[in-house]
């Protein structure tokens, strides 16, 4: 579980085709201490440390992973957003995130502005009914609000400090992100089901013969 507040960016050094798995090695931030199987959010990736040499870690992404997130795409050079997982004695500053990448997303536009930026994705149809305005979302593992909603366009605007720590500053038109739904959103939708209502299961009560 994690939060969507970047803790550090990191370069990959390599990646590599082992059969139907990537493996990916980034450089470890220097003042990081970290153990074999622990869980780390790679642009939003929900990712497990499985080599540690000294000064960096690695991880693998299985068919699934490759299928649904930007994580074939990583390559030697590329740049990306850390987190840690989530501790019972840290705060929640962002929002709820599971590091379970939902789709990927087309950058549509890009507006600079004078030190913030407005970037619009083109969510997938099927995603989109998970998004509100005004509610929450993560792109590329990083916790925002969705500022306006049009459709399957959702616009966000970044402020100095995300375009400062975050991957989310160097992003051009049409580059792919990784994106997932707010987990309270989906769970919403769950419960009004198609119909837009809330289901109540009937109860049957049986007094004197009769149901009431």
């Amino acid at each position: 579980m994690f939060t969507g507040i970047i803790q550090a960016k990191a370069k990959v050094t390599s990646a590599k085709k082992e059969g139907s798995v990537i493996q990916v090695r980034l450089e470890k931030p220097r003042d990081w201490k970290l153990v074999l199987g622990q869980s780390i959010a790679v642009d939003g990736i929900c990712s497990t440390v499985t080599v540690l040499p000294k000064g960096f870690f690695e991880v693998e992404y299985m068919p699934e992973t490759l299928l649904k997130t930007t994580a074939g795409s990583f390559g030697t050079g590329s740049i990306v957003n850390l987190e840690r997982s989530l501790t019972l004695n840290d705060y929640i500053d962002g929002h709820v995130v599971q590091g379970h990448v939902d789709a990927t997303a087309r950058i549509a536009e890009v507006i600079e502005e004078e030190t913030t930026r407005r970037i619009t994705v083109e969510l997938p149809k099927t995603l989109s009914r998970y998004v509100a305005a005004l509610g929450s979302i993560a792109i590329n593992g990083v916790s925002l609000t969705v500022a306006r909603l049009s459709g399957t366009k959702a616009t966000v605007a970044l402020i100095p400090h995300t375009l400062a720590v975050t991957n989310l500053g160097s992003l051009k038109k049409s580059d792919y992100v990784n994106i997932e739904a707010d987990l309270m959103a989906r769970y919403i939708v769950a419960a009004l089901g198609e119909s837009g209502t809330v289901g109540h299961a009937k109860k049957t009560l049986r007094k004197g013969g009769r149901t009431a």
